[in-house]
Order: structure tokens, then sequence, then C-alpha cells
């Protein structure tokens, strides 16, 4: 049992999850059978789930479809399992949606406030989804998200990276701003959303033992998706999950051979990145966009009325109204959107859905660096996640992140594996192949 392990996990409470395959030894076989077809189809619904998430330049998009038809699979065949150690960030979310609901009440002739805070409700439940997704087969579920979501970034990165230049004419469906889309509205979100796997891919390079050329190719492909958005914030994102990653991997790791080789790997990944950058940066375009935007001050972010003194603005603005500005209201007050998602939860979910998703990041803070450091068949997903879910709540500083799916997925899945942790429900450690 590990240190999360409940008081009252006792052994014979954490063996009812596999008491199916302990019968008698005539029907141990078919009983296994039957289990392991559960779980494959279970696996094959979850791996299409964030495969189908690179969609998301139509609304609704497929993701939404399949999670519904998944949500419905899962709940209806005891998929799911709710757990105590969940209650803080259902409960925050609850009030969070709440507060968007009541911020709203003054807006309901507004089409546009309305399914903003419709999608804002739907992101929670999409949250306490894959939070009590891991109680069951943790292994074998968080395997098949991530072999998903990898093929997910590669389409969407071999379609920004299209985009970008042009090929085949495909810009205008492919680019926007003059920067790689992909199939996303706006680079930033492809270059945020492409992190995660690309956090997965690089750490298989530094523990993993097999299939290292197509590892690296894969990482290639999803950097050059994150270079090409021009995105400071995907930018800075990228390379502290990243740093983040290894220096947790390292400290985790109590082989001298595996230690080795996160210093040779990331040695040899900043050499290679660099000289790719050099060859990047001989393109004329590609050199003037960078120089663009690659100062950490626009020219939109600075003064008064730009980026930044808009948020100072807002503050004692917000401290007078307790429902906020309302939904999509940020806008009708300053010259854009807030650009933070702190100064947004209140603006658009009033103090209500303010303060409460100040504590769900507090909350979630304090969980996320205990499951990083757990030991456990899980801590290398623990880790990859952790070290991308970090730094992207730190982005939510110069950024709005509460409708990226990407975050909110982090989101559940850092609660689910605390939760499994703390239930001892953490199966057995997979293969090392994509996770490990």
């Amino acid at each position: 049992m590990n240190s999360f392990a409940r008081a009252d996990a006792t052994p014979q409470r954490l063996a009812s999850d596999r008491i199916s395959l302990l019968p008698s030894a005539p029907a141990r076989s078919a009983g296994r059978a039957f289990t392991l077809s559960k779980r494959g189809i279970e696996r094959g619904l979850l791996f299409v789930l964030t495969a189908c998430g690179f969609i998301a330049f139509i609304e609704p998009s497929p993701y939404e479809y399949v999670f519904a038809v998944v949500f419905a699979l899962f709940a209806l065949s005891g998929g799911l399992r709710f757990s105590a150690s969940i209650v803080p960030l259902a409960f925050c979310l609850m009030l969070f949606s709440l507060g968007g609901f009541i911020s709203l009440l003054p807006y309901l002739d507004e089409d546009a406030s309305v399914i903003f805070t419709l999608i804002s409700a739907y992101m929670s439940v999409t949250t306490l989804f894959y939070a009590m997704l891991l109680r069951i087969d943790a292994q074998g579920r968080l395997d098949a998200l991530r072999r998903g979501y990898i093929l997910a970034a590669v389409i969407a990165s071999v379609a920004g990276i299209v985009g970008y230049f042009d090929i085949g004419g495909l810009a205008e469906s492919f680019a926007r701003y003059d920067r790689a889309a992909g199939t996303f509205k706006d680079p930033n979100v492809l270059g945020t959303f492409v992190i995660l796997p690309l956090v997965y891919l690089v750490r298989s390079l530094f523990v993993g033992k097999v299939k290292l050329l197509s590892l690296a190719a894969l990482a290639t492909i999803l950097f050059g998706g994150v270079l090409l958005s021009f995105s400071r914030g995907a930018w800075g994102h990228a390379f502290a999950s990243l740093g983040l990653m290894a220096i947790l991997t390292y400290r985790a790791s109590a082989d001298s051979r595996v230690r080795r080789r996160i210093v040779v790997v990331t040695v040899a990944g900043i050499a290679f990145l660099a000289a790719s950058l050099g060859v990047a940066l001989s393109f004329a375009s590609i050199a003037e966009m960078f120089e663009n935007r690659a100062s950490l001050e626009q020219s939109y972010d600075v003064g008064e009325q730009g980026r930044f003194g808009n948020q100072l603005n807002s503050i004692p603005m917000l401290m007078e109204r307790p429902n906020g500005f309302g939904p999509l209201r940020f806008r009708f007050f300053f010259p854009e959107d807030p650009h933070n998602v702190y100064i947004n939860a209140f603006a658009s979910y009033g103090w209500l859905g303010g303060f409460s998703y100040l504590i769900l990041i507090i909350f979630t803070l304090a969980i996320g660096w205990r499951v990083a450091r757990a030991r456990s068949p899980l801590q290398g997903h623990a880790i990859v996640i952790w070290s991308t879910l970090f730094v992207q709540i730190l982005q939510g500083l110069q950024i709005d992140t509460d409708h990226w799916r990407h975050f909110w997925l982090m989101l559940g899945l850092i609660w689910g594996l605390f939760a499994a942790l703390r239930a001892g429900a953490v199966g057995e450690a997979s293969a090392p192949n994509l996770a490990e």
C-alpha cells in the first residue's frame, strides 16, 4: 500500500474491483476473457475520444458528440467511480458553474453569453468524467487516452505545417494571421494543444527502450507545430513543461543509466533544436515573424489601454460587482478580452465563480505535486500530466484557458490520479512503449 492509501481501504475492499478475476478454477478463464474484452472496448472508446480532439474548426466538434456517447456508455456500464477524494473538485466546479449561471441571468437574451456559460458547465462535466475514470484500469485507460491524443496532435501539427508553408494551396484552411493554426481556429490553441503529447514523447526518449527514431520524428513534428504557431505563450509553455518533466523524471529515477540518458538526450535535444531553429530562420518569412513574435511585449500589451493596463483597471471595477461584468462582457468595458483566466473568472462568473476557481487551483497545486512525486506504476503519467498542467496554470495569467478542452482534461486526470493512488487502484505497470 502506498502512502496515498486511505486507512479504510482494506485488502478486502481493494480486492472488490477484481472479484470477477478470482472465481473458481473452471470459471476463471471465462471471467478473465469477459473482463479483458470489456476493458478493450473501453480503451478503444477512450482512444477515439482523444484522437478526434484535433477537429476543432467546427462547433460542436466531433469530440463533443463522442464524449456524450463515451460518458453515457461508461456511466451505464459502471465504468466510472466517484470517490471522496474528488469531492473538493466536484464542489468547486459546481460553484464555478453556478456563479456563471447567476452572472448570466441579466443576459439570457444574448445567445453568445448563453452558449459561453453552457460550454463552461460542459467543461466541468468533462473534468469530472476524467476524474472518475481512473479508479478502474488506470494504466490501460491512461495509455489509451495518451495514444489517441498523440495521434490527434500529430495530425493537427502536420496540418499546421502544411498550412503555414501553403503546401497544396492549403494556407487558407490551416493558417491564420500568417501563423500555423492547423485544424484549430486559433494558432495559440494549436500551440498549447500539442504540448502534452510532446512532453509524453520526450519522456519516452528519456526512459524508453524501443522506437527511438520514430519517437524522435513524432516529437519533431509536434515541435514544428508549436514553433510555427508563433505563440509566445506556447513557446514558453513547451520549454517550461519539458524542463520540469526532465527534472521530475531525473529525481524519480534511481537508475544511473536512465539519469545519464536524460542528460545525454537533453543536451542532444537542445543542440538539435538549436540547429533546426537556425535552419528555420534561414527562411525570410519565418525569421521576420519570429523576430516580431519573440518580443516579450507587443504593442497591444503595454500602455494604460494595453492588455496589462486593462487587467489592472478592471480589478477595482470587479470588486464593486459581485456578479462580475457578465459572460463575455469584459469586452464591453475594455477594448478586448482580459487574456487572464483569473480575472476572467471574476468578470464572467462573478465572485462566486471567481473564488471557486481560485480555490480549485489552490487545491490542484496541493495535490499535483504529491501525485507527481508518489512512487507508483502511474508516476510516469503523473509526471508528464502535472508538468504540463502546472505550467498551463501559470500560463492562465496571460491568456484565457477556461474553454480549452485539454486544460480540463489534464485537470480531471490529475484529480483522477490522486483518487486512484489514495485508493491503491494503480494496477500493474504497463510496458515501456510510449508511456514509459
